[in-house]
């Protein structure tokens, strides 16, 4: 089914506005693997072009993309951790991550590996709720999930960061 010049430019609009911030929320939902984020993104960019005839406008292009976008870095981790558990499991070196970026603070880093410690769902309510400003029911579009569920995941994921985080402001030289 071809796609009419209009929603084509609206797409290609959207992709010039969201191409930074998928690349951000994708570096969060990858837990801090730049070099995995870039792919992520580019993936789902290229998934929502070819899934953009079945966009039928029910929700906003973003919500519909965000869906798209967080199937796409589930599917990649799980690669990732497929190729990593058969590195240890034949005592090869696993490919390595781009997770570890010596320029990286140490809080960032910090960051990036408690948000690693959520479930997926938790992980991923958390980041499009606080990180990217989607609402509970906006987020829940986009995950497929209820509104009740994805407020679940955010109250558990915030529990947790809270948790692992807890020493991060004396990390970053303040005072309690």
């Amino acid at each position: 089914m071809p796609v009419s010049p209009d929603r084509e430019a609206e797409f290609a609009a959207f992709v010039g506005t969201y191409r930074e911030r998928a690349l951000s929320t994708a570096w969060r939902l990858c837990g801090g693997d730049g070099a995995l984020a870039e792919d992520v993104a580019q993936e789902a960019f290229i998934a929502a072009h070819k899934a953009l005839p079945r966009f039928r406008g029910d929700s906003r292009m973003s919500t519909w993309f965000y869906r798209i976008l967080v199937r796409t870095a589930h599917k990649q981790r799980r690669k990732r951790a497929v190729r990593e558990k058969a590195a240890a499991l034949f005592g090869l070196e696993a490919p390595r991550s781009a997770r570890t970026v010596e320029g990286d603070a140490p809080l960032r880093r910090r960051i990036a590996a408690a948000l690693d410690t959520l479930s997926p769902g938790q992980r991923d309510a958390f980041v499009l709720v606080h990180m990217e400003g989607l609402t509970v029911v906006e987020a829940a579009e986009a995950l497929g999930a209820a509104p009740g569920t994805v407020k679940s995941h955010v109250h558990r994921a915030l529990v947790k960061l809270r948790e692992a985080l807890a020493d991060a402001y004396e990390l970053e030289g303040g005072t309690a």
